[in-house]
């Protein structure tokens, strides 16, 4: 007993602090983003697309890996995973160019995949039903953390060290969580699943997905990016078609037509992050460019988002627990879109307190929605389906986040073209932002629909360490 105890700590310190870590970096990033563009004589495009590729190689790798992960143990994509965010983080660092930092960006989204498509499958094998509502909502409100430090720290770093800084803050954390996860906890986290890897529907999902996700984020700047679109979505369609065809596919498409309560709030995902993600980018850039704050103080105003989260996020997981968590996930997505939809009003003179209640809207109802909802997907399917099941739920996540960011880049460069932010006209660009903020209150809109729409949650079952 008191070696599985010390297993499940270690493992709890390991996995937490690799949660931190990429959305850390995320949040730090985009405090500093009218820095990197200043350096590099870069405008809304090129700004957003630092971000974008992020998003996208986060999102595209993450159903491959979980099942990868299923098939040849957690333990090893996870560190293998760590291994490629310390190399990509410090790469990053280095960049000389613009045209450098998006590539190292789009290895460190990769690796982020990597990491994230194992964290919730090895809380639900290493911790019983009763206790994984709990575990993650803890690591919920870690991730949320690493939201909160990312403007406040990230912005004083860029403030004092500049923004290559944060990259190398980044390398130095990631070193400490491979020496913490080789150290202390071997073998493996779950069983292996000995059956073939599904290569070919591997290629056909992540061909597909790149080739939808760039289309949507080059819409502001290709008159081909609807065909672009288009051929992606055929080739998403393909995927599924084989998918149903073969006996073991990368990803099981049953679920979704065949398991409501795992299909509605994994859809929910996707509504909540597509709400929310694309104002982090607008607000950065208003906070510093049109009202004047410097980076630090700027992250100081966005902090409330996350505070909010880290103090609600594990109340809201020991509940889910408890009762179904359909109540919770729905008033976190009505807080939401209330939250986004009041953010619409916003003006060159708008008082500080009204962005931070706003904020803090957004944080209580994150709280409210993530840690039950995923604890409702993973209870909706077997153990074997965990890492697929945690996978998808990371997919949807960053789905969501690209086509947010995507939709915030498009209507601002409707709006003032691009050009470089310190150029822009401030009420135009203050226009599209309001803009954006009612398309995205609409989808939360569409969250609360959906999250309301779910079966009965499931019985998961628990794994013992290997």
């Amino acid at each position: 007993m008191e070696k599985r105890t010390s297993f499940q700590t270690y493992t709890l310190i390991a996995v937490n602090l690799a949660s931190f870590l990429p959305t850390f970096m995320t949040s730090a990033v985009n405090i500093a983003i009218p820095s990197i563009g200043e350096q590099f004589g870069s405008g809304a495009l090129e700004l957003g697309w630092v971000m974008t590729v992020f998003l996208l190689g986060s999102t595209v790798f993450l159903v491959p890996f979980g099942r990868l992960a299923d098939i040849i143990g957690r333990k090893k994509v996870f560190i293998s995973g760590m291994v490629v965010f310390i190399l990509s983080t410090a790469f990053c660092a280095v960049s000389k160019s613009i045209g450098m930092l998006i590539v190292g960006r789009a290895f460190h989204g990769a690796s982020s995949s990597m990491v994230f498509s194992t964290v919730e499958a090895i809380l639900a094998s290493v911790f019983p039903p009763q206790k994984r509502g709990r575990m993650l909502g803890l690591n919920a409100a870690v991730v949320y953390i690493g939201f909160s430090l990312g403007p406040v720290l990230g912005g004083i770093l860029n403030h004092w060290l500049g923004w290559a800084a944060i990259f190398y803050l980044g390398a130095v954390l990631g070193a400490v969580t491979i020496v913490i996860t080789l150290v202390k906890l071997k073998g493996e986290w779950t069983k292996t699943v000995y059956e073939k890897y599904d290569w070919i529907g591997t290629i056909l999902y992540v061909s597909g997905l790149v080739i939808f996700m760039y289309g949507i984020s080059a819409v502001a700047s290709s008159g081909i990016a609807k065909y672009v679109v288009m051929a992606g979505v055929v080739l998403v369609a393909l995927f599924v078609i084989y998918s149903m065809r073969v006996s073991n596919p990368m990803l099981n498409v049953q679920l979704f037509f065949k398991n409501k309560a795992f299909a509605f709030p994994s859809l929910t995902v996707f509504l909540n992050y597509v709400a929310i993600a694309g104002l982090s980018f607008f607000l950065s850039v208003y906070l510093q460019v049109i009202r004047g704050f410097e980076s630090q103080t700027a992250g100081g105003i966005l902090i409330a988002q996350p505070i909010m989260m880290v103090i609600l996020a594990p109340v809201m997981g020991r509940i889910s627990d408890r009762i179904n968590p359909r109540t919770l996930a729905s008033m976190g997505m009505i807080l939401t879109a209330l939250g986004v939809g009041l953010l619409s009003f916003l003006g060159i003179g708008t008082p500080v307190w009204f962005i931070m209640v706003c904020l803090a809207m957004l944080g209580a109802g994150m709280a409210l929605f993530s840690a039950p909802n995923t604890n409702a997907v993973l209870g909706s399917v077997e153990e074997r389906h965990y890492g697929i099941a945690s996978s998808v739920i990371g997919t949807m996540r960053m789905a969501g986040q690209s086509v947010s960011l995507a939709i915030m880049t498009l209507i601002i460069n409707m709006y003032i073209g691009n050009i470089e932010f310190s150029l822009a006209d401030a009420s135009r660009l203050i226009s599209g932002g309001n803009a954006a903020c009612i398309v995205f209150a609409l989808f939360g809109v569409a969250g609360v629909v959906t999250s309301f729409i779910r079966g009965k949650r499931g019985a998961g079952s628990s794994a013992r360490p290997v």
